[in-house]
């Protein structure tokens, strides 16, 4: 029986990958089709690519996923199907939780969705949480990326303007507009690093907990299956969050674009290879193009937009908790 319940958990974690890849498919490329430096499809199947293969690139992020935020072995005892049950409520409720904010339009984090989830299901069947985790590799990241990538998008643009100062504007535009193409290709491929690898913790996190896995390495298959689900989930697009981090922020020019994505991007290699810590890629390149768009006025960034979006990472973590842990108890009633 727990066989079949660890492949439901596992297609459910894989429908989360996916959902993540529609939902934060803008992350990785509504600069570039906004300032026109892409089409649409064109950025979504390079998305796609360096998706998946930024997917493979390290395991670091997955193993802080996997066994960091609870404890679902045997010796803290939980007992297989408990933490089978546990893992699919999470799950579950990150989808939910994704799904909401997709409708909405919000560029949430697809990566606090899940860890609040976990968190969620971990009070409420009072399984073992990694508080010192939980606060070393979540939520100080959670607050110090954006404002690490505000800060600094601002002043490499500030850099930027003045060592163009005297450039040809229609040649810089043009120049900047290829140049998208690259930082594009580099923010999915941190995307992939950062958020496929999420997926890959959770499934080895059901394979412990269901007996059929020991450590917290990742099979190979786990990576593969990951990185395909992602990737497929990207390259079906994420057009309500497109409109919103690619308009509704700020009015983005081919130049802002670029340092937003570049910017974007280092934070994230930096933050998976050095500190191995699951950072939102949503909060991360919003707070970038906040930042360069600020180097234009203050005005000119929508903060009305930029509230509602703030509104939406406070709420990720404490939502989707509610959500997973509400699914713990009902799926604990039924399942057992």
């Amino acid at each position: 029986m727990e066989i079949a319940l660890v492949v439901v958990v596992v297609i459910f974690a894989l429908g989360f990958d996916y959902t993540n890849g529609f939902h934060d498919a803008a992350n990785a490329i509504a600069t570039s089709v906004s300032t026109r430096a892409l089409t649409p499809r064109r950025a979504l199947l390079m998305a796609a690519v360096f998706n998946l293969l930024g997917a493979l690139l390290g395991v670091e992020v997955a193993k802080t996923i996997g066994s960091g935020i609870i404890d679902l072995t045997a010796d803290a005892g939980i007992e297989a199907r408990q933490g089978l049950v546990m893992v699919l409520a999470a799950v579950i409720g990150a989808i939910v939780w994704n799904l909401i904010t997709w409708w909405r339009g919000l560029p949430s984090s697809s990566s606090h969705a899940l860890i609040g989830a976990l968190l969620g299901v971990g009070l409420a069947a009072g399984a073992t949480v990694h508080w010192e985790v939980i606060l070393d590799k979540v939520v100080l990241p959670m607050l110090i990326s954006p404002v690490v990538g505000f800060g600094i998008a601002f002043l490499a643009m500030v850099g930027l303007l003045w060592g163009f100062k005297n450039a040809n504007p229609h040649r810089v535009t043009r120049r900047f507009r290829l140049a998208q193409t690259a930082s594009a290709a580099a923010m999915a491929l941190g995307h992939g690093l950062q958020d496929a690898q999420k997926t890959m913790g959770v499934i080895v996190l059901a394979l412990v907990a269901g007996g059929f896995h020991t450590g917290t390495d990742i099979p190979l298959w786990v990576k593969i299956a990951a990185a395909s689900a992602i990737s497929l989930g990207t390259y079906s697009g994420g057009w309500r969050i497109m409109r919103t981090l690619g308009r509704k922020v700020i009015e983005l020019d081919p130049a802002r674009g670029f340092v937003a994505e570049t910017v974007a991007a280092s934070i994230l290699y930096t933050t998976a290879f050095v500190f191995q810590a699951p950072i939102s890629t949503t909060h991360t390149i919003t707070s970038s193009i906040m930042g360069v768009g600020a180097t234009k006025r203050l005005s000119a960034v929508r903060w009305g937009m930029a509230g509602n979006i703030a509104v939406a990472w406070v709420l990720t973590i404490p939502a989707a908790a509610s959500v997973a842990a509400v699914m713990y108890v009902l799926l604990h009633a039924v399942l057992g």
